[in-house]
């Protein structure tokens, strides 16, 4: 298995052979990445934003991943490039996805373990059924695995130049709490803030995730060629619109939302229901 899965890496100035970050033990070590891409507006405020509180290592894709989910590079090297260097503030481009940049900042570019992770701020929502789909929400989901606590961070503003001052102010305050308490092990959370102002953002609601699901239509075209392709388009259903516990609700009356992501995906209640089917059965 290690034959097949073996992910070769190549980097420059010798990232592998001098370890980076030797940090003082005092100040917390932060990873930060996102499915946006190195240069989206997005990373370079949440950069910011960790660097109140640390020492900051970004190591996050050479451009958008948006929609990967969790998918690792396997098939093809992995290239790492340092394109930044401030001592405590330290930026990576990386030619993999999101959980790549995870997995390569644990094992191979940082001298420990961080003390969080955080992913984004990304551009437009992740709330719901979009967790399953989004690069993001991976990263965060990755650290989770490996027991560190972690954020995806997501801004409900699809535009190129959002404007991130809500974000800054209620993520600091999750960050903040998240480096003071930790979170249960196995546990990241999914943070998704309103496209409002701070001064009509009513708070922080800590919620479950909304049952929805996208609806796909597909855009059936020709090209000059007569050659068919399609483009994906839909749009969200929400089955529980009223539901006052979801992250949608949160989002639609001004909340922040915060859903407590668990790594194990395990249905423990459909076991019993399970087992007592299969036991029936006779082979």
């Amino acid at each position: 298995m290690e034959t097949l899965c073996q992910i070769n890496i190549f980097v420059n100035s010798n990232i592998l052979k001098d370890k980076v970050l030797k940090t003082n033990n005092n100040k917390p070590l932060i990873l930060v990445t996102n499915d946006d891409g190195i240069n989206s507006p997005g990373i370079k405020t949440l950069n910011e934003l960790a660097r109140k509180f640390g020492d900051v290592v970004v190591i996050a894709p050479d451009e958008g991943r948006s929609g990967m989910s969790h998918a690792i590079t396997i098939k093809y090297p992995l290239r790492v490039n340092k394109i930044r260097d401030e001592g405590s503030f330290v930026m990576y481009s990386c030619s993999g996805n999101p959980a790549d940049c995870v997995k390569l900042g644990i094992n191979q570019i940082l001298d420990r373990k961080p003390d969080i992770i955080l992913s984004g701020i990304n551009h437009g929502s992740n709330s719901s059924i979009s967790v399953v789909y989004s690069g993001t929400m991976a990263a965060a989901i990755e650290g989770g695995l490996h027991g560190i606590p972690s954020i995806g961070l997501s801004l409900t503003d699809f535009s190129s130049r959002p404007d991130f001052a809500t974000s800054v102010l209620y993520g600091e305050i999750i960050i903040k709490n998240t480096l003071l308490n930790g979170l249960p092990d196995g546990v990241c959370l999914n943070v998704n803030f309103p496209k409002l102002p701070p001064d009509d953002i009513k708070g922080i609601k800590i919620c479950r995730q909304a049952r929805g699901v996208w609806i796909e239509e597909f855009d059936k075209r020709t090209d000059p060629h007569r050659r068919e392709y399609f483009w994906l388009t839909g749009y969200f259903k929400n089955y529980e619109s009223d539901a006052e516990d979801t992250d949608e609700w949160a989002l639609k009356n001004q909340y922040v939302s915060v859903v407590p992501v668990r790594t194990d995906f395990s249905e423990i209640t459909a076991m019993a229901k399970l087992k007592s089917e299969y036991a029936k059965v006779s082979i």
